[in-house]
C-alpha cells in the first residue's frame, strides 16, 4: 500500500492464543498499512496443559507466543504473570503501565469488558488503567518510566464465543473484513500447537483452528456480511485522547463495516 500509516499499536490479551483467535486478523491488516506491531500475553500459560510441568508449559508457550508474534511482525513483550493469578492490582497495573509508557502506542487493542473468563475481563480492566495512567508523571511504574502524553484509543475485541458469562451476545461497533487474511490468521493460531490437546480435552474443541473460523464467520454473518470478520467497540476517549478519534477505522477504512 502506498499510504504508510506508521502508526503504533499493542496488542495486549491474557493468554498465549488469545491475540490469534480475536485480534489477529486484524494485526494482520495493521502490518499491510505499515503500522509498527507491539504483541504481550498477560499470562505466561504455565496452566495450558494437563500432561506437562507448569514451567514447561509455561517454557513451550512463551516459544509459540514468540513465533506467532514474528509471524505477523510485531515485537514480542514477555509475560508478567501465571496463569488464574492475573487480578486487578496495583503490582500489575505499574508493570503494564511501563510497558506503555515505553512503547507510546497510538492505539491499543484490548480484550472485551466482558468475557467468560475472570482473567480475560481483568487484563482489559489493567490494560485500561495503564494506559490512563501514561501521562501522570506522578504515578510510579515498576521499572520506572517516565510519563508520555500522546493521544492513545483504546478498542476492546469482542469475548471468545462472541458472548458475555451470562450468553449475552457482545454486538461490535464495527468490524473489520479479515477474509483476505484468515489463512494469516490461522497460521497464527496454529503456532500455538500445545493447545489443540489442551482445548480437546478441558474445553471440548475438536479443532481449535475450525473453532476460530467458525467464529470469525460468525461475527460476519451477524453484521450481514459474507467471509470472516472480526468486531471491535471504541473505548471512551475521556482521559486517553483530547478529542474523540478513530484511527483503527480510518486506517482500516477499507475493510471495515459499521454494524446495522
Amino acid at each position: 500500500m502506498a499510504n504508510k500509516s506508521g502508526a503504533t499499536v499493542f496488542a495486549l490479551a491474557c493468554h498465549p492464543d488469545d491475540i490469534e483467535f480475536m485480534m489477529g486478523g486484524t494485526l494482520f491488516l495493521l502490518r499491510t498499512a505499515g503500522c509498527n506491531l507491539h504483541y504481550m500475553n498477560l499470562a505466561n500459560g504455565c496452566c495450558g496443559s494437563t500432561e506437562l510441568s507448569r514451567e514447561e508449559t509455561a517454557r513451550i508457550r512463551r516459544g509459540e507466543g514468540q513465533r506467532a508474534a514474528k509471524m505477523v511482525g510485531a515485537n514480542f513483550h514477555e509475560s508478567l504473570a501465571d496463569d488464574l493469578e492475573v487480578f486487578y492490582t496495583p503490582e500489575l497495573i505499574r508493570k503494564v503501565c511501563a510497558v506503555v509508557r515505553r512503547i507510546q502506542p497510538d492505539i491499543m487493542l484490548l480484550p472485551s469488558p466482558e468475557d467468560y473468563m475472570e482473567d480475560h475481563m481483568n487484563t482489559c480492566r489493567i490494560g485500561v488503567t495503564a494506559a490512563f495512567c501514561r501521562c501522570i508523571p506522578s504515578y510510579p511504574t515498576d521499572p520506572p518510566v517516565e510519563a508520555t502524553y500522546q493521544d492513545v484509543v483504546v478498542y476492546h475485541a469482542l469475548p471468545y464465543g462472541l458472548r458475555d458469562a451470562l450468553r449475552r451476545p457482545i454486538v461490535p461497533d464495527f468490524i473489520v473484513d479479515i477474509t483476505s487474511v484468515i489463512d494469516d490468521k490461522e497460521r497464527m493460531l496454529a503456532c500455538h500447537e500445545s493447545q489443540k490437546t489442551w482445548l480437546d480435552k478441558t474445553q471440548g474443541l475438536d479443532s481449535y483452528l475450525q473453532t476460530m473460523r467458525d467464529m470469525s464467520a460468525e461475527v460476519a454473518a451477524a453484521a450481514g456480511r459474507k467471509g470472516y470478520a472480526e468486531g471491535w467497540r471504541r473505548h471512551s476517549h475521556l482521559g486517553f485522547s483530547a478529542a474523540e478519534i478513530d484511527p483503527l477505522f480510518k486506517i482500516l477504512n477499507r475493510y471495515c463495516s459499521v454494524r446495522e
